[in-house]
């Protein structure tokens, strides 16, 4: 009978050790390196679908910086209207950093004053203005980003409630593993 209960606590003991090592890790690689994310809404439509998951890298701009055309996430700032205390996040895509200057008109981006060539948007896409950048050419502070949702006509945007500060970008959304037809890494554009 002792050796049935040494067997069973020792059985017990052994899945408890397993189990804490195993949340641990999880938590040292969720808080430290990468977290999953779920796209909410279509800001991203058509390169991201409402419902997809990405993973979100927490190392790369600690170390460097966010480039133009990273699909970066980051808290939405107070203007976005998300309820308090629920950790809201954006995702969206980094169109302008430190120094650069970005105006728009016309339906498009301009960014540096030359018109941004973004392949990755349909041709009909058209971008208007916001009442952060109306009828002006906005220069990026020092570390801030300008970024803009892909489905420019259905996203709350940097053209609405300003640059992006970096003290509040989370990282840089890097591997799409949901819905399944679309597993993959996500694609850097450049300009």
């Amino acid at each position: 009978m002792n050796r049935v209960i040494k067997s069973i606590s020792s059985f017990f003991l052994d899945l408890l050790e397993t189990t804490v090592i195993g949340l641990s890790f999880f938590l040292i690689v969720y808080l430290f390196f990468m977290q999953p994310h779920q796209v909410n809404g279509l800001s991203m439509f058509p390169n991201f679908d409402s419902g997809d998951y990405v993973l979100t890298d927490k190392v790369s701009y600690r170390t460097g910086e966010p480039q133009r055309g990273d699909v970066i996430v980051f808290h939405a700032p107070p203007e976005a209207g998300c309820p308090t205390g629920t950790g809201c996040d954006f995702i969206k895509r980094v169109i302008g950093v430190p120094g650069d200057r970005v105006a728009v008109h016309d339906g498009n981006v301009y960014l540096n004053d030359e018109k941004l060539e973004e392949t990755y948007l349909p041709e009909d896409y058209k971008t208007i203005e916001g009442k952060f950048i109306v009828g002006r050419t906005v220069t990026i502070g020092p570390n801030e980003y300008f970024a803009l949702g892909d489905n420019r006509s259905h996203s709350s945007d940097s053209r609405v409630w300003g640059p992006v500060s970096s003290s509040e970008i989370v990282g840089k959304a890097f591997f799409r593993y949901w819905p399944m037809d679309k597993i993959g890494p996500i694609k850097n554009v450049s300009y």
